[in-house]
């Protein structure tokens, strides 16, 4: 095998980084089919369950690093199934806040069973946990101040 440049090295991670977001979305893709939602609306169910307050369509994007208009047609798919609603925001009557329905608080709870993620994540020890949040945090960290959004992800 060839000696690798430190360049090829990097794209490498990067493409292992792909490889392994993928088959984790896939292993949960597979088992929330049977709840019939989609990882994304189990992500924006969990946003909105656990949020302080109703959350926005533009506070939604900014947790699932996606462009607001994608999120609000998101939502609209996931009221239409019956998950979510859209109430006006009285004091703003130009903002959208998300609540969650009883169908959305069941299918949440369904999400809360899959297994693969625990199956997945628990093949780290505990160590090897936390040097994977802490890689992939400063990782996150420097890709967001790459694309200058480093003040707009959510606390968490």
């Amino acid at each position: 095998m060839k000696n690798r440049s430190p360049m090829d090295e990097k794209f490498g991670l990067w493409i292992l980084l792909n490889q392994v977001r993928h088959a984790i979305y896939d292993a949960v893709e597979r088992e929330l089919r049977q709840y019939g939602i989609s990882p994304v609306e189990a992500s924006v169910l969990s946003i909105v369950k656990t949020a302080d307050k109703n959350v926005t369509p533009t506070e939604i994007s900014r947790w699932l690093f996606r462009k607001p208009h994608s999120v609000c047609e998101l939502l609209d798919r996931m009221e239409k199934k019956g998950l979510v609603t859209k109430v006006k925001d009285l004091p703003r009557k130009n903002l959208v806040r998300v609540a969650i329905t009883d169908k959305g608080e069941q299918a949440y709870s369904q999400s809360l069973k899959v297994a693969s993620i625990r199956r997945i994540v628990s093949s780290l020890n505990e160590e090897q946990h936390q040097q994977m949040i802490s890689c992939l945090n400063i990782l996150r960290a420097v890709a967001l101040k790459e694309i200058g959004k480093e003040d707009e992800l959510p606390s968490a």
